[in-house]
């Protein structure tokens, strides 16, 4: 299992959302790139020191007081990951749908089902989820810790029952032994100690460097032209920057984008809005290699994407105030904001 390592954050009482710089705020929150753009609707050069202050990577990642992270947690949990035995029939674990040479999706339009059926959505990254407040597309879990937790016991994913999962576990030495090493507080094998080292494992993973990070850092060469004006039109003309803001690509929001469907989303979710089928922002990173794209994984390429938001939207009175309402763009506008999301990925630049 290959996993990137980050620095952690001192402990907080809670885990919180990152204060994001002013700027960034004024963006996302806001939902306007008007004080950054030419008249042309285009982000002038002389703003570039800006945006790289608005992209550049945060180093450490916010981790809730009641899991801190240790190196033995973080074998662990990879190690639980990877364990078929936390399914019901030993068929399946974490990574048979979050893969990590696709990073940690599964390619599938949607998820497949333990009986050979098709779950309802798309296999979303876990990249960069330590900084996350919601989890899940509809955001009804709080924590990585439930979101650990809820595919192992959904019926049609893993279907195990934990405790039975933490009996079987403990029976075998070599990982009561892990798990001692773990918890030093806590030694037993318990359903609490497994979703806990799997999110501490689930904390490390985060997106590789790319050729826009090194653009960020100050390389100019690292991206072509095409690519430069592609960013141009991403936090400019196209509005992209309004919810995929900073290093992650993502505000962590919630927005109807006028897509198709009857999926609800975070409508059925507590605290999510009536009437409204709202999705979590997706990160942007690794974007080579997580086709298809979408909660639905309807669109099988970035520019069928692309095209959802250029003259493919459902103008509803739900559709979140941040969309271009009439956005449109040439062929060549549209290749070059292609060009300029691959860039985000280590692969594929």
């Amino acid at each position: 299992m290959i996993f990137h390592a980050i620095r952690k954050a001192p402990p907080r009482a809670t885990l919180r959302r990152p204060v994001l710089p002013t700027v960034v705020l004024v963006l996302v929150l806001a939902g306007t790139t008007t004080q950054f753009l030419s008249p042309s609707g285009a982000a002038p050069a002389s703003r570039d020191g800006v945006w790289r202050r608005i992209f550049t990577r945060i180093e450490t990642h916010p981790e809730p007081t009641e899991n801190i992270t240790n190196p033995n947690k973080i074998e662990l949990g990879a190690a639980l990951f990877r364990d078929p035995r936390l399914s019901g029939d030993g068929t399946r674990a974490c990574a048979s749908c979050h893969q990590p040479e696709r990073a940690f999706t599964d390619g599938l339009k949607t998820a497949a089902a333990r009986d050979g059926s098709n779950l309802e959505r798309n296999t979303p990254t876990l990249y960069n989820l330590a900084w996350s407040t919601h989890f899940f597309l509809d955001g009804r879990a709080a924590s990585l810790e439930d979101q650990a937790r809820q595919p192992i016991s959904d019926s049609r994913e893993m279907a195990a029952d934990l405790a039975n999962v933490a009996r079987h576990l403990a029976a075998d030495s070599k990982m009561s032994a892990l798990f001692a090493r773990a918890f030093p507080d806590d030694p037993a094998v318990t359903d609490s100690n497994i979703v806990k080292a799997i999110a501490a494992y689930e904390r490390t993973l985060v997106a590789p460097e790319s050729a826009f990070d090194r653009w960020v850092q100050g390389d100019d060469s690292a991206l072509s032209p095409e690519q430069k004006q592609g960013f141009q039109i991403f936090v400019g003309k196209g509005g992209c920057v309004g919810c995929h803001g900073g290093w992650r690509f993502t505000d962590d929001g919630f927005h109807d984008i006028g897509f198709p469907g009857k999926d609800p989303g975070r409508a059925n979710v507590p605290g999510g809005v009536p009437g409204s089928p709202q999705f979590k922002t997706p990160g942007l990173r690794e974007l080579a290699k997580t086709a298809p794209y979408m909660h639905d994984g309807s669109k099988p390429t970035l520019r069928s994407v692309i095209d959802h938001y250029a003259g493919g939207l459902v103008k509803r009175p739900s559709l979140d105030s941040n969309i271009i309402r009439d956005l449109e763009l040439s062929e060549a506008e549209k290749a070059d904001l292609e060009a300029f999301l691959l860039s985000a990925s280590s692969t594929g630049q």
